[in-house]
């Protein structure tokens, strides 16, 4: 909520509670395929047989009608071959599409900001070298695991993903599936024999086995269409997302461009790999190296752009060449004052999944509620839940400090059937003066007593592996 004498408008927070049109339905027929997929296509019972054909009824006005009501039909006589199998795949995420775009069209209504159009400018899609034997390999794998279903996998099916990641991996244009295929197995090795498992994850491994499965088709990995911008860049705050094996840094900015045209939403992200030994601030230490960015953002202050590689969804394809720190610039000045007004950039089309939205708001002048049922902020009368989970052990924001604070800068999310908020950073008043913590406050250093004892753990921990990996070598 941004008051009007600020520059910015109210966000309508009681459209975020209204229902959307259709959405139970579309989940619903989400929902019915996907317990069909748990149980196994090979010979599907009449009632998971249901929830195939009502998928192929859920997509019947569109262009994958024909195609889709093919594939379900040979599905429930147990008959599916691999192209049925995409067929499904590309029925099942043009539906989640749709409520991704529904979804996106209630949050954009709700902070009043306006969505850019797809531009046709730019480099173009990059040609990959699209091995088409090794999608060939990798789309049998997952059309086996489909057939035997969740509840009826076992090591040796697993098994399979292994020498087609192989494959994969060597070719640059073929890695972004290689990960998904390396991981989704690792979680599925996890919990075999699938007979035994009490409780599957339904909606997550469809979304991992659908993702993989249009990601077979050539030319689906292709890089997307890039241009370059030039400008200010004003982080806003940083999404950290953590794996056993490894992390990721996304910082949400906006991009006011050299050229005078609107300001607009980008992100930079940074990936690294790690040890499961190294978590909490230690996590920084990965990935501070490869992103000069992160400095910018530990210190509060903007970077200016030179000519950086940008695609067509706000993407910045980071290169400190095209980098340099600028003036202080503090992100809720940038929330206040920039952030109401910034264009936000289009979503790639495989990229179309409500668990994708992340949209930057700012709110202030809530009431914060703190109990077991979770933590909550209260505008104009309309409780939103606050996401606190999200929030990263790798700073020094804590539900605790968001429950005190007035001002928040966050991302707007949707899950479990309700929008959520994220919060990056928030701004409280101490002893009458204002006090802010951001989720990235440790990005470029600290000397915060448990970020200072977080990084030293983490080194001792590096350390330790490195130490191991050479004796192992030399051996």
């Amino acid at each position: 909520m941004v008051p009007a004498d600020e520059g910015g408008g109210l966000m309508r927070t009681d459209l975020l509670t209204e229902p959307v049109d259709g959405l139970d339905e579309a989940l619903a027929a989400v929902d019915a395929f996907d317990g069909a997929l748990a149980s196994g296509l090979l010979r599907p019972q009449p009632d998971r047989a249901a929830g195939l054909l009502g998928l192929a009824d859920a997509v019947a006005g569109t262009p994958l009608a024909a195609k889709a009501a093919e594939a379900a039909e040979k599905a429930v006589a147990g008959a599916a071959g691999e192209d049925h199998f995409v067929a499904l795949a590309a029925a099942r995420t043009a539906l989640l599409g749709a409520v991704h775009d529904a979804l996106g069209a209630r949050a954009e209504e709700a902070t009043g900001r306006p969505r850019g159009e797809r531009s046709t400018q730019g480099d173009g899609p990059r040609e990959a070298a699209q091995e088409v034997n090794v999608l060939v390999a990798a789309r049998s794998w997952l059309s086996d695991l489909a057939r035997c279903g969740w509840q009826g996998m076992d090591h040796e099916v697993v098994a399979g993903a292994a020498p087609v990641v192989s494959a994969l991996l060597p070719e640059p244009g073929l890695r972004r599936l290689a990960a998904l295929l390396d991981g989704f197995a690792a979680e599925l090795a996890a919990s075999c024999p699938g007979a035994s498992l009490q409780q599957v994850p339904e909606r997550r491994w469809a979304d991992l086995w659908a993702r993989a499965m249009l990601l077979t088709v050539p030319g689906a990995a292709e890089m997307p269409e890039t241009a370059t911008v030039s400008g200010r860049l004003l982080p806003l705050g940083v999404d950290v997302h953590e794996h056993p094996t490894a992390v990721q840094a996304q910082i949400h900015a906006v991009l006011e461009p050299a050229d005078g045209s609107a300001a607009r939403l980008v992100r930079a992200s940074v990936s690294a790999p790690k040890p499961d030994t190294v978590v909490g601030a230690g996590l920084w230490q990965l990935l501070r190296p490869h992103l000069s960015l992160l400095e910018a953002l530990g210190e509060g202050r903007a970077m200016e752009l030179t000519d950086m590689p940008v695609t067509a969804e706000g993407d910045l394809l980071w290169s400190d060449g095209h980098a340099r720190q600028g003036e202080p610039a503090d992100p809720f000045a940038t929330a206040r004052v920039a952030l109401p007004t910034a264009t936000e950039a289009p979503t790639a089309p495989l990229d179309r999944h409500p668990a994708r939205l992340a949209v930057p708001v700012f709110v202030e002048g809530y009431a914060a509620q703190l109990d077991e049922g979770g933590l909550t902020l209260t505008l104009a009368g309309q409780a939103l839940h606050v996401d606190a989970d999200r929030i990263p052990t790798a700073s020094p924001l804590t539900p605790e400090a968001v429950a005190k604070s007035g001002a928040c800068i966050g991302l707007l999310r949707w899950d479990a059937g309700r929008f959520t908020l994220q919060p990056l950073a928030v701004e409280s008043t101490v002893r009458k003066k204002t006090v802010a913590l951001h989720a990235g406050a440790w990005a470029g250093g600290t000397t915060d007593k448990a970020g200072v004892k977080g990084e030293k753990a983490a080194t001792d921990a590096v350390k330790v592996l490195r130490e191991r990996a050479g004796r192992l070598l030399r051996k």
